[in-house]
Order: C-alpha cells, then structure tokens, then sequence
C-alpha cells in the first residue's frame, strides 16, 4: 500500500542530513570532559577531510565524495581514527549512497556504524531508524520488523513516530492485529501532545479495520479524518460504511449531499442513490434522477435494468402514465415475456384495455412466463372489457387448465356465458 512509504524518502533526507557531523573538541575541553563524552570528540584533521567529503557531496561529486571518504579510512591515518570518527566516515558514505538510491549499500553503510564500539545512543538509535525506513523503501519488510524492535530495544520511551514504524512493518507483513497496538499508541501519543495525528497513521488504521470487517471502528476513524482533514472521498467511504452497518438512511443523506455537490459522477453511484430513494420511499425523487440522468447528462445507460428501474419508481410515485414509455422501451429491448406483462398490467391500470391486451399477447408469444395461467386471467378480462366475449372465453378456458387459477377462471366464464346468453336473448 502506497501509503505507508508516503513521506520516507522526505523523512530519511531531514534525518541523514541533520547533524551527522560533531565538530571536534578543543585541547582544553577533551581534558575537563569525562571518558564517556571524550568517545565522540573529532579530532580537527578528521573534521576538515569528511567537511571536504561532504563538500563533493553536495557539489554532486559522488565519486570524488566516495574516495574522500576511503582516504580518511586508509594508511596509518585510518587506523588511528577513533569508534565515533570511523562511524561518521560510514555514515556520510551511507548518505551518499542513499543520494543515488543504492539502498542496499547504504544499508550495509549504516550497519558499519552500528558495528562502531561505543559509538552515542542518538547516533545508534537514529541509524537503526534509518536502516528500518531503507527497508521499506525496498520493501524487505521481515527486516525492517526486526530493525525497528531492535530499535525498540534501544529506547526508554519510544517516540509516536518509532511505534508507528513498527505497525506499519506488522501491516505490511498482513500481521493486522498486531499492527493496530502500536498504530493506536502513536496516534494516541499524538493526541496526548495536543496535536493532530497524521492523515497517512488515520488512514492505515481505517484500512486495517476494513480489512477486520470492524466497520464500527472504521466509521470512527473516518469521523476523525472528516473533522481533521476534510475530503469528500472520505464522505464517500462513509456512505459504504454505513450500507455495511445497515444504516442506509444515513447512507442516502451522505449521498445525496454528494450528488447535490456534483460529486457523484459514475452511473453505479447514481443508481445506487435512486435504489436508496426508492428503498425509504421516496420513489418520485428516484424517477426524477434516472430520467434526468438518462435524458439529459447521458451519465446513466437507458438498458433494460435502468429503464425498469425508472419504470417502477414512476409506478410506485402513482404516475402511472410516466411509468410506461421506459416499460415499453425495456420491453421491446429485451424481448422478455414478463416485461411485456407487466406493461398489460401497467396499461390494464390505465383502463387502456386493447394495449393491455396487445401486450399480454406478445408476453404469451414470448413465453417463459412465471404463471402462465395469470396471464391468461388478464387477456382475458381485457378482452372482456372489449366485448371481445368469445375470446375472452377462450382465454380464461386456457386460465382454467392450471389448478392455481381454475375456480376463477370458471366463475368468469360462466359470468361470461351469462352474457353471451343475455345478448342472444336480446337479439
């Protein structure tokens, strides 16, 4: 995940640069000095020769850097250089490596300071730290892990920044749980300190909560960084969340504030937002939206699934006379009986009895209908309602012959021959 090395090439740049060098201790001063403070004094030869190196350096002379430094190692000079002057030799040789990307150079570099005797606990500390952040940036994680609990060893109290090292070392090894302990540490000593934990340490934690499935948890997060670092792409997330929890009001409120701003864009968002209008009842803004979109932005395909869609929020918002042209349109795109069905019932709720008819036909024609027999029922009342009594007849006849619908099928046609009889009668 991009995330986790998002800021340490920056971080290392401060940290390798940030006073590497000690200047050297003066006669008088190496005499007052205790034994423990004399390890880290330079002597003024061994300063100028790495102030020279480093000159190279940032001139951008790698080479010539390179080989000022070897020199300061070589002869009977380099023998008699002190722990500490031989661990600043490896650590400006380490920094020119990292300036050309030769991690694992640099690597090997840093840990020759470490093999330095004696070398201070800040110079010790900080070069693990940094080994640990070059193992990321090569992504050898099991390294990095066991850099950092060495690091971890070293110190009385480890800083925010040391224990959010170590949960992302656990997150890239997929070890989550053991990666949220030291992650919440750091974000809480952070907070401790009054200040705002970084966006990158709220984000790895939301995306390890998403990975656990603990949505509750993840919502709070997402809460933080809306408060801290406001972002609508957190808003969208927030919506997802909520349909986790099963919270789709609150869901349809995130979303329609999104579509208000212009900020839902794709047709899978959209239509997402008018099944969540129809869903709390409010299928009359759900129609609006998909006829709009479809009509106008162009930013929802006009299919078979959307224009049923629209169909039906039509329907359900009581126009009935809206809810029939996207119905015909799906209809006669799939070529589906049962969308040619409900097109007679739609146009049967309308009174508009020869297109119901004609509808029911077709679906009759295409077949593969749930219950056969209902359609026949509604042929056949149509066809009643048109006079059409003899094929009226034959249809609920039709109707007849499945169990399910007999008895009213029965009763309509003798309501029928009753008819028939009472205009023969007449005639």
């Amino acid at each position: 995940m991009r995330i986790l090395q998002t800021g340490f090439v920056r971080m290392l740049a401060v940290a390798l640069l940030a006073g590497w060098l000690i200047a050297p201790a003066t006669a008088a001063e190496g005499k007052k000095k205790e034994k423990t403070k004399a390890t880290v004094a330079m002597r003024q030869h061994v300063y100028e020769a790495l102030q020279k190196a480093q000159a190279m350096l940032e001139a951008k002379d790698y080479a010539g850097a390179l080989a000022a430094v070897e020199k300061i190692r070589a002869g009977k000079k380099g023998k008699s250089l002190s722990p500490y002057e031989r661990a600043q030799t490896w650590n400006l040789q380490a920094y020119l490596y990292y300036l050309q990307e030769k991690y694992p150079q640099a690597i090997q570099a840093y840990e020759k300071v470490l093999k330095q005797p004696e070398i201070p606990e800040a110079l010790q500390q900080s070069t693990l730290k940094t080994i640990a952040q070059l193992y990321f940036i090569t992504g050898d994680y099991k390294k990095a892990l066991k850099s950092i609990q060495r690091l971890m060893a070293s110190l009385e109290k480890p800083a925010a920044d040391v224990y959010m090292l170590l949960g992302q070392a656990y997150f890239q090894l997929d070890q989550f749980d053991k990666a949220l302990g030291p992650i919440n540490k750091a974000v809480e000593m952070t907070r401790a300190l009054g200040k705002k934990p970084k966006e990158n340490w709220l984000l790895l934690l939301q995306v390890i909560y998403q990975k656990k499935n603990d949505y509750r948890s993840m919502l709070k997060i997402l809460q933080e960084l809306m408060a801290l670092y406001p972002k609508d792409t957190y808003l969208r997330t927030m919506a997802g969340v909520y349909s986790e929890l099963g919270e789709s009001m609150k869901q349809l409120g995130i979303m329609e504030a999104l579509y208000e701003k212009g900020l839902l864009t794709s047709k899978t968002q959209i239509t997402n937002l008018a099944s969540l209008y129809m869903l709390h009842g409010v299928p009359y803004k759900a129609a609006v939206l998909l006829e709009k979109e479809m009509n106008q932005k162009k930013r929802v395909d006009a299919n078979v699934r959307n224009l049923k869609m629209l169909s039906q929020a039509w329907y359900l918002a009581r126009e009935d006379e809206k809810a029939i042209p996207p119905l015909k349109k799906a209809a006669k795109m799939a070529q589906e009986g049962e969308l040619y069905l409900r097109l007679g019932q739609a146009y049967m709720n309308l009174d508009r009895d020869k297109e119901a008819s004609e509808a029911i036909q077709k679906a009759l024609k295409l077949g593969k209908l749930k219950r056969t027999d209902t359609a026949y029922i509604m042929l056949g009342m149509t066809l009643f309602n048109q006079n059409r009594l003899s094929e009226a007849r034959k249809a609920f006849a039709k109707a007849a012959e499945d169990k399910r619908s007999r008895k009213v099928a029965k009763q309509w046609m003798a309501y029928v021959d009753s008819e028939l009889k009472r205009i023969a009668s007449m005639q």
